[in-house]
């Protein structure tokens, strides 16, 4: 064994490699992006394949392929791309893997980059699969190698949900050798499994019902869920992160109550329940989001007509991400303990409005967007960096669901409201969900104004590629794909703009609103923070000219722009050059 300190993200990665795996699918996102970062740099020195898909459901199925062929695959996502995933997900669970298959679902207790923070154990449940809570780094890679082992074992897909804090905590991590495995590929016909037509698959279903309760029988001898000595009446089940804040906060308070900590929250173990429950008067759960462990130890209690209390969502929340501060304050309640007013330190951090990157190309197109309507349009948007043009001054973005829904939700508005529809999404979101949307503009004659703002990177999740970038996930040439012949395909009229050239998206934004029909835009400038990005010219402001209208900083919102000494000044270490500030001064007062 070696050790080395790794993020939770990367000792699950170098944990599938250690397990052999050899196909590694995955959609960027946050908590989870850095899994197949991490796998992508070491698969060729591993001899595995690491690919970004087009989206979740698409990843899930290349693991699937390549499971089906005998080889052992991972697939990464965070919590909402399971949505996205979970179609196949379903029929999956009946017909079972051959070649080991995990399925990472990093989950996101207080949403810190996400649209919402559901729980993904409750998609282990609906789709009777197993479920593993590592708590951290070094358990994310023990579980790891565990789950192929259980996943190969009872051919079934095997959840690993790791939450933010395990992701992006780091820690050392024993590690063991890794295992090159070069499985001959080979897919053995058997449609009664694999064919889930109705007659298939209501045999199929009770079979997975009695895999499940396998598995839960198998699960007992299993060391993720233990049990920690202490005194008194009162226990507390826990799971995940929030085992780390409950020990931490144990210690604060000086008190030591009996533990179970539960590693694999699906199938769960009833019996370990039961036996750490049996002659305790109150049990605490303390589980992040959702109370599924709480109502299923309510089960057990009324099953076996035991006489205790349950303390969960009654005295913790139901959202957010729990905190060391938070259990001291929640337990010292509970266990009647006066805890120390800590001192103030005085330290005052201001909250700030989240802005767009000084030297956005989307500044601009949202700009040019909000000037030619006047703000008087509805405008559906997307997941995406370009999210944030809804705060002031851009105020160009009134709707935000899920990848790909802006074009639908637009489609929908267009058949509703009197005002212009104009939508917006990324280049990345295009390629991931937002296909089908804009067939059905066309295909239903709705009149949008479809705006692909492509920064030529999955930009928010930290420039991955995607299938209009040039390269794969393991620095190949890709095989890539224009947008704009895309969209021609469908016979829907579509323009290229550069949003550097503020004028011009102005015109395309005025032709798409005159169409009768959909009409599409691709607005088309790198990101700005791309390595290897040449620096534009840096702006200044002319003082003589400013008339301090302050119309730069009111109409654009550009971090580099400020207003100090009675003018609107340009700090230089920040800006990008793009020069949307000198297009909008009324007086030509900025210059190069």
């Amino acid at each position: 064994m070696k050790r080395e300190f790794l993020m939770g993200n990367e000792a699950i990665a170098l944990a599938s490699f250690e397990a052999g795996v050899e196909v590694v699918a995955a959609y960027p996102g946050t908590p989870s992006t850095q899994i197949p970062e991490t796998a992508a740099r070491f698969a060729k020195k591993y001899e595995a394949y690491v690919e970004f898909s087009t989206n979740e459901k698409v990843a899930l199925e290349v693991g699937i392929g390549a499971s089906w062929a005998g080889k052992r695959a991972l697939v990464t996502m965070k919590h909402v791309g399971l949505n996205v995933a979970s179609d196949s997900l379903m029929t999956l669970a009946y017909t079972g893997v051959d070649g080991g298959l995990v399925i990472v679902s990093a989950d996101e207790p207080d949403c810190h980059s996400s649209q919402n923070e559901q729980d993904s154990r409750i998609f282990a449940r609906f789709a009777n699969v197993p479920c593993l809570e590592p708590s951290s780094p070094q358990e994310a890679r023990d579980m790891t190698i565990y789950a192929y082992e259980l996943s190969e074992k009872f051919s079934s897909p095997v959840i690993l949900r790791p939450t933010t804090r395990v992701c992006h905590s780091s820690g050392d991590v024993e590690l063991g050798e890794i295992n090159i495995q070069k499985r001959k590929g080979k897919f053995s016909k058997d449609v009664s499994r694999y064919v889930a037509v109705p007659l298939n698959a209501r045999v199929l279903h009770k079979k997975l019902l009695e895999k499940i309760e396998k598995i839960r029988e198998h699960i007992e001898d299993s060391k993720y869920n233990y049990s920690i000595s202490g005194d008194g009446k009162i226990g507390v089940i826990v799971n995940g992160a929030s085992f780390n804040y409950l020990m931490e906060s144990l210690n604060i308070l000086g008190k030591n109550p009996p533990i179970l900590k539960i590693g694999i929250s699906y199938p769960l173990d009833k019996n370990k329940i039961l036996s750490f429950i049996s002659g305790l008067e109150k049990v605490v759960i303390v589980e992040e989001l959702e109370p599924v462990i709480e109502n299923d130890v309510k089960i057990i209690i009324s099953e076996n007509q035991l006489n205790l209390k349950v303390y969960g969502k009654n005295i913790f929340p139901q959202t957010g991400e729990f905190s060391t501060d938070l259990l001291n304050e929640k337990l010292s309640k509970f266990f009647r303990i006066e805890m120390p007013k800590e001192q103030s330190k005085n330290l005052i951090i201001p909250s700030r409005t989240p802005l767009l990157c000084a030297g956005c190309p989307h500044r601009s197109t949202f700009y040019a967007i909000k000037k030619v309507t006047r703000g008087k349009a509805v405008f559906p948007s997307d997941i995406g960096c370009y999210t944030l043009g809804f705060p002031r001054p851009l105020q160009t973005v009134d709707t935000c669901i899920s990848m790909g829904a802006s074009f639908g939700i637009a489609c929908g508005f267009a058949k509703s409201v009197e005002e212009p529809v104009i939508a917006t999404l990324g280049d990345s979101t295009f390629f991931h969900a937002g296909i089908p949307p804009l067939i059905n503009a066309k295909y239903n004659n709705s009149k949008i104004v479809a705006v692909i703002l492509d920064n030529l990177t999955t930009a928010m999740t930290g420039h991955q590629p995607h299938p209009g970038t040039q390269l794969t996930a393991m620095g190949d040439v890709a095989g890539s794909i224009s947008i704009e012949k895309l969209i021609s395909g469908m016979d829907i009229p579509v323009e290229v703009v550069d949003p550097r050239e503020v004028k011009s998206v102005e015109e395309a934004i005025k032709r798409g609103i005159e169409s009768e029909k959909v009409y599409a835009i691709v607005s088309r400038a790198p990101c700005v923070l791309l390595k290897g990005l040449e620096k534009r010219p840096v702006y200044g402001v002319k003082i003589s000219l400013c008339r301090s209208c302050k119309a730069c900083i009111k109409l654009s919102g550009c971090p580099a722009l400020e207003f100090k000494d009675g003018h609107s000044n340009i700090n230089s270490t920040v800006c990008m050059g793009c020069g949307l500030c000198a297009y909008i001064c009324p007086v030509e007062a900025i210059v190069k």
